[in-house]
């Protein structure tokens, strides 16, 4: 899916009412969906329930700050979208600290309550890919949801695919494993969203200086 990730030229700005309504869906879905996930972690003791569901807090926060700021200029846009850049790099950087912390003090997670709300979580996810999926290309902010999108598809398949070894094998590594490579996608999406962020604002700021000196 990350193939089809915002490589286009086009710089849709999120100024559409139907985009608006689907984001306040994905909101709600989101939100609940944490709530169940984080839950299911902790009962499951598993750290990849526990980074997915950290997932879905990220995507509810992406999706109102984008919704907020739809129809605002390029510079406030992209200092949002960095924002978001920045929250992403948190949470990838807490998944990591604390899945080192699990390395240290072990214990094998629930994997049937693990496979379960992974199936759960596909679901949510996908449905909310198909409700983003004509919005996928646009400026920084526009393209940070489709982001949070495409890491909550690959992230639920890596949980399933952990649960499934964790049952196989009885052992806790198939959940660190998948939940520090959940870090690195944490952090691969916060540097893009970063940099795009950057450019744009950038590019504003230049923008701007060339009108006032003319």
């Amino acid at each position: 899916m990350s193939a089809s990730c915002g490589h286009s030229h086009a710089k849709f700005d999120g100024l559409s009412d139907s985009y608006k309504r689907r984001l306040w869906l994905v909101i709600f879905i989101n939100a609940a969906m944490f709530a169940v996930e984080m839950t299911a972690g902790h009962l499951a003791q598993s750290q990849a329930l526990k980074a997915d569901a950290l997932d879905f807090f990220a995507d509810a926060v992406t999706y109102g700050i984008s919704l907020a700021v739809i129809g605002a200029t390029l510079r406030v846009r992209a200092t949002a979208a960095f924002a978001k850049g920045l929250s992403l790099l948190a949470i990838g950087a807490w998944v990591f600290g604390s899945t080192v912390h699990r390395v240290i003090v072990q214990g094998t997670p629930d994997a049937e309550l693990m496979g379960f709300i992974g199936v759960l979580a596909l679901i949510a996810n996908l449905a909310s890919v198909l409700i983003l999926m004509a919005y996928k290309d646009g400026d920084s902010n526009v393209r940070s949801v489709w982001l949070c999108s495409r890491n909550d598809a690959i992230g639920n398949v890596a949980v399933m695919i952990a649960a499934l070894a964790v049952w196989g094998t009885a052992t806790v590594w198939p959940d660190l494993i998948v939940a520090a490579i959940m870090a690195g996608l944490f952090l691969y999406s916060a540097i893009q969203i970063l940099s795009q962020s950057w450019r744009e604002w950038s590019a504003e700021k230049a923008d701007t200086l060339h009108e006032h000196t003319h």
